[in-house]
């Protein structure tokens, strides 16, 4: 009975958040963070829009199918890809009605790249846009996945994985500050973090096999910044200490133990902790720590603040123009500052500049590194290690 109130109140204040003019979305932001998350998909239908600042009111139509699949380099990858994602639909569906699903889910992703050239198709994409599709329908999945994949993903679909890369090498740091120990004992394993790209790049769609579990994380992971996957990665870590302590301590135990993820995770007490971690370690200090500013300001982190401030006016473009201006001013600035800074760090920092600079590799020893640069650049020949 406790917990009908608790969900009737919540329900109430999100319904007063969306209906107060402008619309709440600090408010929204808050409730898709807190215990339960945004509760039911009709709400999600109305919030999840907000908190990427998507009008709904005038969603284009989408094209023809045939147009969009003619001569597409992308189809035969994004159709393979679909036809292997037959876990991601409810498990008693009606075949039919699944079919028809994954032939609007290779659409909306095709469209997708479509109108943004600048974006590039990766193994996994789909399993984000799979959830979008199940929860809102053909339509809005469009607008919200094109959003999401011109600022959250972004990093995830360049033309190669620098950036993705560069996310990754957020996680040891992040476990260092926490549980040194667990940090230490994963460097001994030269485990490396390619057991967290596949959680990373699908929003840990991929993963988990409870539904309502990852359209939870979806909720905490709209509300937050770009990064808090490779957070919420880390306590998972955190959270298994033991067992990856009693593990042995080489690579391929250690990888294989992580790479199984547990179904049963306490995801509420989770999402908490990794909403801590963010506010007592955020990126840009770690990101100082990793002595990787200068690669930071292409990615989505970067960006992020222009994306708040956009989704608080609900008007994006003169907020990003004006971002955009007052980075190009600031940038010098802050060149002559990273300067003087790393000349004066503090020792501690000793080990995470190794960390970044040798980047994903340093945990890896020599004789992986080769295999780890190829296995990157050629995703799909890896797959079976990525995506168990």
């Amino acid at each position: 009975a406790d917990f009908d109130a608790k969900k009737k109140r919540k329900l109430a204040e999100i319904y007063r958040a969306l209906n107060s003019d402008p619309i709440n979305v600090a408010t929204l932001r808050r409730m898709a963070i807190s215990e339960g998350g945004l509760l039911t998909d009709e709400i999600r239908c109305k919030v999840w829009p907000k908190l990427l600042s998507v009008n709904t009111d005038d969603l284009p139509p989408l094209p023809a199918r045939e147009e969009l699949r003619e001569d597409n380099k992308d189809y035969q990858q994004v159709l393979l890809d679909v036809r292997r994602s037959l876990r991601r639909f409810p498990p008693g569906m009606p075949d039919d009605q699944r079919e028809g699903l994954q032939e609007e889910l290779i659409d909306i992703i095709l469209h997708v790249l479509q109108r943004n050239p600048q974006l590039h198709y990766y193994q996994g994409y789909h399993d984000i846009v799979v959830t979008f599709l199940l929860v809102v329908g053909d339509r809005l999945a469009t607008a919200l996945v094109e959003k999401l994949s011109t600022h959250h993903l972004r990093d995830f679909m360049d033309s190669t994985m620098d950036n993705t890369k560069h996310i990754l090498n957020y996680l040891m740091p992040i476990i260092d500050q926490v549980n040194p120990e667990v940090h230490d004992f994963m460097q001994s394993a030269e485990v490396g973090t390619i057991f967290a790209l596949s959680w990373l790049i699908t929003w840990f769609g991929h993963v988990l096999s409870d539904f309502r579990h990852v359209v939870r994380l979806y909720d905490f992971f709209l509300a937050c910044h770009p990064l808090m996957p490779i957070y919420f990665a880390a306590v998972i870590v955190l959270h298994r200490e033991q067992e990856v302590l009693d593990c042995e301590c080489d690579m391929a135990s250690v990888h294989h133990l992580l790479s199984q993820i547990p179904q049963d995770l306490p995801y509420e007490s989770l999402i908490s902790k990794a909403g801590d971690l963010f506010v007592q370690f955020p990126p840009s200090e770690l990101a100082k720590e990793a002595a990787q500013a200068a690669q930071a300001e292409r990615t989505a982190a970067s960006t992020f603040k222009d994306f708040e401030l956009a989704s608080v006016q609900q008007r994006p473009d003169t907020v990003l123009r004006q971002r955009f201006r007052e980075r190009l001013r600031g940038e010098e600035r802050l060149r002559g500052e990273e300067r003087t800074k790393s000349i004066l760090t503090k020792p501690r920092t000793n080990r995470f500049v190794k960390l970044a600079v040798m980047g994903l590799t340093v945990a890896l020893g020599a004789a992986a590194l080769a295999m780890v640069k190829s296995a990157l650049e050629w995703a799909p020949k890896f797959q079976l290690q990525i995506f168990p």
